[in-house]
């Protein structure tokens, strides 16, 4: 498969600039994902397409401040984007300038931040050594910018609105967009419903959102991200795919933590890395339902979407979501991809 065999005409004003309020007043389409049978609803209506039994699974991850600006000895300006933590003082990050921040490189951020470029990554960034005075997090607070994608231009008044309302665990460079749509009030009506309610967690990292590149899709090299799933979890769904019960996955990143921990068919417990690739010809064994967003032409998500359904469904179905002026990306309407056969 070809990465062209993804694409689709997106009209510029089509990407939403900001957050729908209130959070679940954004528009859901509902897709069959055998048949490509469509509904147009509202987000607060997806407790209708649920079924008591059902087990919705939501990537609890906090978006972290992951930009910093700092000064090279030079005096030069610096940008860097922290991606994923080894260690205590080391992080995978991306740079800007790239050509000037070579190994060796030093960077000040501040009195009581600094940090030295110790290597390369295979992924074009960086891995960089921070020495700080105090407590890394409460300093990344202080200094660091929460990051939005490249394609919001509008300023974010409440930052919280990049925020899942359910976050709690720190450690993504983006958030789990899907999850974005719910709403406390709506998180209770569904558990009142008789739906169970389990938390992973995935720190969203440059696997999530790098372009492909390569003309195959193949030949795409996914760069690894960070799971981790409680026994508590991986109890629960295990015992509703053993009673037949739908796993719902809230987003992308529930369905990359699922289908990793869960190749066997079985959920495992722990912590893991993954470079989990999902594009048509998947072989899926725990999600059975998809809540997600509207995604870039050509990304890794509009194949792992096409994966659940099918490439010919999904295609129609965005062609049909630009006509009717859905909003699209991260601040956009949602999809339910699922089965309204069996509704």
């Amino acid at each position: 498969m070809k990465v062209t065999d993804f694409d689709y005409d997106l009209p510029k004003e089509r990407i939403a600039q900001h957050p729908m309020e209130p959070r679940d007043h954004s528009r859901l389409l509902v897709v069959d994902k055998n048949t490509g049978v469509m509904e147009h609803r509202h987000f607060y209506d997806l407790p209708e397409y649920l079924r008591p039994g059902d087990v919705l699974v939501f990537n609890d991850t906090r978006v972290i401040p992951a930009r910093l600006y700092g000064f090279k000895d030079t005096g030069a300006h610096v940008e860097v984007f922290l991606l994923t933590r080894l260690n205590n003082t080391d992080w995978e990050v991306l740079v800007r300038p790239g050509k000037k921040l070579q190994v060796g490189a030093h960077i000040k951020f501040a009195e009581e931040l600094s940090g030295t470029i110790i290597d390369h990554t295979d992924f074009g960034g960086r891995i960089i050594r921070f020495a700080f005075e105090g407590v890394f997090e409460e300093i990344l607070d202080r200094l660091g910018e929460v990051p939005l994608p490249p394609y919001i231009t509008a300023e974010l008044e409440d930052k919280e609105r990049y925020q899942t309302v359910y976050n709690r665990d720190p450690g993504s460079a983006a958030a789990p967009t899907a999850g974005l749509h719910f709403t406390k009030e709506l998180l209770q009506k569904i558990k009142d419903m008789g739906c169970e309610e389990v938390f992973v967690t995935l720190n969203v990292g440059l696997g999530t959102f790098r372009p492909v590149t390569e003309e195959n899709i193949e030949d795409h090299p996914m760069h690894r991200e960070f799971y981790s799933v409680t026994p508590e979890a991986a109890a629960a769904i295990n015992r509703a795919k053993a009673e037949g019960r739908r796993i719902v996955a809230v987003g992308t990143t529930a369905v990359r933590t699922l289908e990793s921990a869960g190749a066997t068919g079985e959920v495992k417990a722990g912590s893991s890395w993954t470079q989990i690739y999902i594009y048509p010809g998947f072989q899926w064994h725990i999600v059975d339902a998809l809540v997600t967003n509207f995604h870039l032409p050509q990304s890794t998500l509009l194949m792992l979407v096409s994966s659940l359904s099918s490439r010919e469904v999904m295609l129609h179905t965005y062609a049909e979501a630009v006509k009717r002026e859905y909003r699209f990306f991260s601040f956009g309407d949602a999809m339910f991809i699922t089965d309204l056969e069996h509704k």
